[in-house]
């Protein structure tokens, strides 16, 4: 059997100008082949290749400066961007925002599942999600910036019902990453902190005629690897680049703590935001035992953190997008990860389970809404962020629950004696007429059932058939002076609730 072995600069060279390359990743170095990366980078800026590219990838990857997608954020390097995750790559929403690129954005899980059936040798994906939202065609077909021209995806109708088709594309390159390979090209990812995509992406890229480059920080002998412990098997393999050094995450090498084994970590403190624990307190109200959960990043994330504070972890079920259950979910730069996590598969699996409706609840944030009961968090002042795992999720949980400041930029407002005071309003305003993108359409929400909830540290509002409604105030919170004048849509207002006591400790 051929040795597939090479150098990150010999694998380079093997993507040719004006390829699609489609690659694994998450925020904080997670799966990130960076190495790889790295080579594919330095050849373009050497003149030798890799020009003209598309680039594909389902979740956000890079550090906000040179690693991850930022590699490729070269004018002439890529062509086309289809990303479900852009704000970890503040080079590449530059070049889109500029229209020096062709940007696409679609759901994270719809990513996913379409190259598992770009592998599979099916017509695209076919699928409920993204109806109603931004990737609609009636409302952009995930086109970010002008120079995004072609329908990626198109509106069908089976059995009476309307669905979406994510059209396949051929993918040349897979560039993916796992922690060991044997010597007939077996890839195993038992010591890194999630699975991803990475067996989706080999797939696609196998199936079309393409090659697949898996970057590992070790080789072992044929027959090492134990069968479960193999991810993506060597037939799918035909290049494996060898990083003693990598590191398991940005933060360092190898944590046991992240693959669920035995291991002492340093929790990170949550939030002592008085406002973010306003609004995760009254959002954590909604909890209800045996739920089946899922946490967005940011404010949203607090909920996971009130719970582990309370020490109620095994009381619900708690995952996210990456294909975590269970454990300490970590926030911030190594947003998609856990400290002892439960289980671990693979992120098309997991979004199976969010897209058939296995979610009871979910905590998301929110950009903007709007009177519709819309919410913005794929587009803002001209800058794609994408949605992530968001549509998704939060078009088939039971329950959804938004968090979010009220405000932006310059608010001030103090929270003492169980009060809410508001010194100052900020000068954006989030609660608007209409929002700039749609990423989750309320008329959606009403059809399917679903409950909404909408939660500030002034207020709460629930999405009803009449309009969104004003259910709550926080206490000090003056109805007139601090919220209605301060929104772009009149809600219904009738019976409000004040937050209660445990809500404002």
């Amino acid at each position: 059997m051929r040795d597939k072995t090479m150098t990150a600069a010999e694998a380079a060279a093997l993507i040719s100008n004006g390829a699609t390359v489609a690659v694994t990743g998450s925020g904080g170095g997670l799966v990130e082949p960076d190495a790889v990366f790295e080579a594919v980078e330095r050849r373009f800026c050497n003149g030798e290749g890799a020009a003209g590219l598309t680039l594909v990838h389902s979740l956000g990857l890079g550090d906000r400066n040179k690693r991850g997608s930022n590699r490729f954020a070269h004018d002439g390097m890529v062509r086309r961007v289809v990303g479900g995750h852009w704000t970890w790559s503040p080079r590449m929403q530059a070049l889109a925002k500029d229209n020096r690129i062709e940007a696409y954005s679609l759901p994270g899980g719809v990513i996913t599942h379409l190259l598992r059936e770009i592998g599979a040798g099916r017509p695209g994906l076919i699928t409920h999600v993204g109806l109603g939202t931004f990737v609609d065609p009636r409302l952009g077909g995930g086109r970010m910036n002008a120079a995004a021209k072609d329908d990626v995806v198109e509106l069908l109708q089976l059995d009476g019902k309307e669905y979406l088709r994510y059209k396949p594309f051929k993918v040349d390159v897979a560039i993916i990453r796992g922690t060991y390979a044997d010597t007939a090209g077996n890839i195993s990812l038992e010591e890194e902190p999630a699975d991803l995509d990475g067996y989706a992406v080999a797939l696609a890229a196998h199936n079309s005629g393409g090659k697949v480059i898996a970057q590992v920080r070790e080789v072992v002998p044929a027959g090492k690897l134990t069968p479960r412990s193999v991810a993506i098997p060597g037939a799918l393999v035909d290049a494996v680049v060898v990083v003693p050094e990598q590191m398991q995450t940005y933060r360092g090498n190898f944590d046991p703590s992240l693959i669920g084994h035995d291991g002492e970590f340093d929790r990170p403190a949550a939030s002592t935001d008085p406002l973010k624990r306003i609004i995760a307190r009254r959002a954590a109200q909604e909890l209800h035992p045996g739920d089946s959960l899922n946490f967005g990043f940011g404010a949203s994330a607090l909920v996971a953190s009130l719970i582990a504070e309370r020490g109620a972890q095994a009381d619900y079920w708690m995952t996210i997008e990456q294909g975590i259950h269970g454990g300490h979910m970590i926030d911030d730069d190594l947003f998609g990860m856990a400290h002892h996590p439960s289980v671990i598969i693979d992120s098309p699996s997991q979004f199976d389970f969010y897209s058939g409706g296995g979610l009871d609840m979910t905590f998301l944030g929110m950009a903007e809404m709007d009177g519709d009961g819309n919410v913005n968090v794929s587009k803002l002042n001209g800058n794609v962020n994408g949605p992530g795992g968001f549509i998704d999720i939060s078009q088939n949980a039971k329950t959804v629950v938004f968090c979010g400041t009220f405000d932006a930029k310059g608010n001030q407002v103090k929270v003492e004696g169980g009060k809410v005071h508001v010194q100052q309003q900020g000068r954006i305003r989030k609660l608007v007429k209409a929002v700039d993108h749609v990423t989750f359409s309320g008329k959606q929400a009403l059809q399917r059932g679903q409950r909404v909830l909408y939660v500030t540290e002034r207020a709460t509002f629930e999405l009803t058939l009449e309009g969104v409604q004003l259910i709550e105030l926080a206490p000090g919170v003056d109805l007139q002076r601090d919220v209605l004048t301060q929104m772009d849509f009149a809600p219904v207002v009738r019976n409000v609730g004040s937050y209660a006591k445990e809500v404002m400790q």
